[in-house]
Parts: C-alpha cells; sequence; structure tokens
C-alpha cells in the first residue's frame, strides 16, 4: 500500500469520527434543556470504586381532583400510549393557578395559555393533531365557589380544549398543599377578598418523572415561566418540546456511555495500522 493510499484510508475513518465529537460537543453547547429545581436529598453511592454523589429531585404526589367535565382524575391518568415502544407513558405537564372570580390576570393567562396549547401539536399532517404527549392543569384556588358548572362555564368562554387541557376543582387543602408545598408556589385564598388581589402568573413546567423543571438564567439561577410575559411562553413552547424528545434515562441503549470508549478503541487502531504498514515496508527494503 503507497502512502496516497494509507493517507486516503486514515481520512476516510478519521473524518466521520472527529465530526461526530464536534457535532456532541456543539449540540450540547447549543441546546439548553430546562433543569430539576427542587431536591429532596442528595445520597452518595459507590460505582465502579468511585463514590459518586446523586441528587434525588422532589416528586408532585399523586391527586384526585374533578375537572370541568365532572370527570374524577388524578396524577397517574396522564398518560399516553407511545406510537414508538407501544408502552403507557407519563405526560409532560403543564400547571397553574387560577380562579373564575378573577377579573384581572385570569382572562389574560388563561388565552395566552390557550395559545401556548394550540402552538403545541403533533407532526402528523392529517388528522387530530392535538398534543398527547402533555396535559394542560389549571387548578382553582377558590374551589368552593368553582363547581364543575363554574368551571365549564369558563372553559366554554375560553373555548378550552378539554382532550389535554383540565379545569380543576375540589378539596381545597389538596390544591392550596400542592401549589405552597409541592410547587413552592403562594397563593392566597380570594374568599372575602377583593377579586383584584394579585396572585401568582407562574407556569410549571412537570417532566414525566413528575419533577419541576425550569430554565435558568445568565447565572445559573432557575428562571420561572411567567404567564404574562411573551417571551416566557416561547421558551416555555419550545422547552415542552425538548423534555418531550428527552431520551428517558430509565431506558439505556447498548452504546450508552460507550462511543467514546470505541472512539478512542478506533484511534489506536489506527495508530496500530500505521506502526504495522510502516515496519510491514521497512521489512520489504530490508
Amino acid at each position: 500500500m503507497n502512502k496516497t493510499a494509507l493517507y486516503a484510508l486514515i481520512l476516510a475513518l478519521l473524518i466521520p469520527l472527529v465530526s461526530y465529537f464536534i457535532m456532541k460537543q456543539m449540540s450540547t453547547d447549543a441546546i439548553h434543556i430546562p433543569k430539576p429545581v427542587y431536591e429532596d436529598s442528595i445520597i452518595s453511592k459507590v460505582v465502579k470504586g468511585k463514590i459518586e454523589k446523586e441528587t434525588i429531585w422532589h416528586k408532585i404526589p399523586n391527586f384526585k381532583l374533578t375537572n370541568q367535565e365532572g370527570d374524577q382524575v388524578s396524577l397517574h391518568d396522564m398518560v399516553r400510549v407511545d406510537p414508538e415502544s407501544g408502552d403507557t407513558v407519563p405526560k409532560i405537564i403543564v400547571a397553574n393557578f387560577f380562579f373564575t372570580h378573577c377579573a384581572t390576570i385570569c382572562p389574560g393567562m388563561t388565552m395566552n395559555i390557550k395559545k401556548l396549547q394550540e402552538s403545541i401539536k403533533k407532526s402528523e399532517k392529517v388528522g387530530d393533531r392535538t398534543a398527547d404527549f402533555v396535559q394542560f392543569l389549571s387548578f382553582s384556588v377558590d374551589p368552593d365557589r368553582d363547581s364543575v358548572t363554574a368551571l365549564k362555564k369558563w372553559a366554554d368562554r375560553f373555548q378550552i380544549n378539554p382532550d389535554n387541557w383540565w379545569l380543576l376543582t375540589g378539596d381545597k387543602k389538596t390544591i392550596y398543599d400542592l401549589s405552597l408545598n409541592q410547587m413552592s408556589l403562594s397563593i392566597q385564598d380570594p374568599q372575602g377578598v377583593d377579586t383584584g388581589f394579585f396572585h401568582t402568573d407562574i407556569i410549571v413546567l412537570i417532566d414525566r418523572d413528575r419533577v419541576i423543571r425550569m430554565p435558568r438564567d445568565e447565572f445559573g439561577n432557575p428562571r420561572p415561566y411567567h404567564a404574562t410575559e411573551e417571551r416566557d411562553l416561547i421558551k416555555l413552547s419550545e422547552d415542552i418540546v425538548l423534555l418531550m424528545l428527552e431520551k428517558d434515562k430509565k431506558k439505556k441503549s447498548f452504546f450508552d456511555g460507550k462511543l467514546e470508549m470505541l472512539g478512542v478503541v478506533f484511534l489506536l487502531t489506527l495508530v496500530g495500522l500505521g506502526i504495522f504498514l510502516v515496519v510491514l515496508r521497512k521489512t520489504r527494503i530490508k
């Protein structure tokens, strides 16, 4: 084999490998998937003889409430059938808090979330394109007055699609625990208070593991999504899709964690091939 053929062989094998590592680094830098926020604990475990720390992120617990259709629903009901694997998988959840007597930010919040809901579609070009991988939830902070009838009236007013958006009422303790303790959002009981009182416009993004996710600002701090901010709604729309595409960490392929090692072996093989050809050529000269 002459030098030209040898160099051509090395380039043919080396270029795809180098391109892989370049593209991997560029994609890692370019895509910022929203990160978990609230941790429950940090545990230490031994992995391959080394001590590694693992963060246990807080998960939203199951609950049972009633939607605008009069159906009792729970967190366990928010699942779909994966079209590729046929497995039942949890949906991504987009949650906010409101009440129907609210005359200030609630109508605007609902309109903005409706636009968000309509902007996220399945990739099918025909048929129902409702995004079945995401579930929108609007919890009433005034469940004593927000009956199923009141929620249905609100849903009809804003033409809310119940296929993947539920307005929820029910046990006040359950709703307030979800807001105050599980999602760390402050709310106030609106009964006996002027309907113009301020309450949070934050939208909560919950992944398939029931862990709250948020993007980070330039200082690395969690930055919540605000339903009244167009920039945040655009970012939330992008992040919902990113979470949908995010790989299930519980399912590992054969090549997980091995591609870098394969690359090293590949390079060593090229070096060995080059040394072998040089030695072979010198042997022939002698």
